[in-house]
């Protein structure tokens, strides 16, 4: 609707779709499903309405459902700044995750509210960026809330470097090979749902978009 209202504006013509969609990743896992989902969306429809709207035009409209929908619209490796706006490509080396959720919810908006979120934390220099130095400024808050998020947290980092994804409940574990990853899948707890992804640089949706140009 979103994207309708930006391209019909003062023109008679309306386009419309049915969409089907099959949600894989969790509800309230804090790895952008939703905004993944909103991006994509934008992204197939400007090509398939031919609105020839261009990325920034479209990481605007973005911006307005979700903070992080730009990056997905973005469709490269980056690094953030602003609300999620402000992107500087970059290019990281091949790293497999294990992705680990819980099986609990965690509201984004009740954490980003919350009076004990840190709001102090010093800007980064990405020019000096490693993971280790970072820290994820909802990690803490949410772990005091939700034990299921503590316990997966302190149980992935006996096998590798491990932290929560966004505002919860995903924890996420970092593996140079994709067979270390496995073998750590294989000795998670029944309760606990998993997956592992490899990291890429260049977004699927966009090899696929550019395919069908």
């Amino acid at each position: 609707k979103l994207l309708q209202q930006e391209i019909n504006s003062g023109s008679p013509k309306k386009m419309g779709c049915t969409i089907h969609l099959k949600k894989n990743l969790p509800m309230g896992g804090g790895i952008g499903g939703g905004s993944s989902n909103a991006a994509t969306t934008l992204v197939v429809l400007n090509k398939l309405w031919n609105c020839q709207l261009n990325e920034q035009a479209l990481a605007k409209l973005g911006l307005s459902l979700g903070a992080d929908v730009p990056i997905f619209i973005y469709g490269k490796t980056a690094f953030a700044e602003g609300v999620g706006e402000k992107l500087s490509p970059t290019t990281l080396a091949d790293t497999c995750y294990l992705v680990v959720f819980p099986n609990c919810h965690v509201s984004t908006a009740e954490i980003f509210t919350h009076p004990d979120l840190p709001r102090n934390t010093a800007k980064i220099d990405f020019s000096e960026y490693q993971f280790a130095n970072t820290r994820n400024d909802c990690q803490k808050l949410v772990c005091e809330r939700h034990v299921d998020v503590a316990k997966t947290l302190h149980w992935l980092l006996e096998y590798a470097p491990s932290r929560m994804t966004g505002t919860g409940a995903c924890i996420f574990a970092i593996f140079e090979h994709r067979k270390e990853a496995l073998k750590v899948q294989a000795l998670l707890p029944n309760e606990m749902t998993s997956f592992i992804a490899n990291g890429v640089n260049l977004s699927p949706l966009h090899n696929q978009i550019q395919s069908h140009v």
